[in-house]
Order: structure tokens, then sequence, then C-alpha cells
């Protein structure tokens, strides 16, 4: 019977400790020469039963991190700031070039390629996630 009841307790904290939230393929681009600012780009899967919405990002690696997207406005490309990413229950967002992502502004490091840079979130529900992004060059055109 005590066998029986460890066996219960491991898989009950198993369950509840699952996070609803995975972040995957987390990157923040290396500036170009003489630029201060960055991006950076994940996937995130909700895989719980309802609809959870980041709010706020922030890094010690910089003095201000913001969300932001690519909208069309009269036939012109422009990034704009948003106020949150919404992730509906049991599905994936991500965040690439062209679409949403993250603006990092003025590193406080140098971004040497494969560094790894701390990244935490905030949900509107007041939980925090604290991610690993690893620097990576910009593509070639």
């Amino acid at each position: 019977m005590p066998l029986l009841f460890a066996l219960m307790v491991f898989f009950i904290s198993f369950i509840v400790q699952a996070a609803p939230l995975e972040f995957q393929n987390a990157t923040v681009r290396q500036p170009l020469p003489g630029k201060n600012l960055s991006a950076g780009y994940f996937s995130v899967l909700n895989s719980s039963d309802n609809a959870i919405t980041l709010v706020a990002a922030s890094s010690p690696w910089f003095e201000r991190v913001e969300l932001h997207q690519h909208s069309m406005h009269n036939g012109m490309m422009r990034m704009e700031k948003v106020d949150s990413f919404e992730i509906q229950a049991g599905e994936q967002l991500h965040l690439q070039p062209g679409g949403l992502h993250l603006m990092l502004f003025a590193p406080k490091n140098e971004l040497t390629l494969g560094a790894i840079v701390p990244i935490q979130f905030s949900t509107a529900d007041g939980q925090q996630w604290q991610i690993s992004a690893v620097v990576t060059k910009i593509p070639t055109q």
C-alpha cells in the first residue's frame, strides 16, 4: 500500500507541475554592426484548456523588451508595438521574421554568437515564465 501511495503522489505531482506553456527554438539575433537593437523569435505551445495572454517581456541583458508585430498599412509594411500576444488553448503561436516578434533595445552585454540570453515573460493572470534564447546571426539576404 505505501508503494501505491508513493506512485499516486508522484503522478499527481507530475500532472500539477506540467507547464501549460512550452517555449521552443528561442533565438535572439545578433545586432547589425553599429546598431543597438535586436529581435527575438520563438514558438510557444499552450497545452492548457484556456487561452493564455503574454503581456510583457524583459531581460537583464537589455534596457527594454517590447512585444511587436509587422502589419500592412496603406500598402507599406511597418513594425509596431502591441500590448499582448494571445495563445489559444491547445494551439501554438510562432514569433518569426515578418510577423510577431520581440524587439530588444540597448543590449547591456555583448551578444556573441551562441550566447544564452535569459528572457522573462509575464501573463495577464500574473504568471512568470523564464526562457533561454540563443544568440544567432541575421541570415544573409
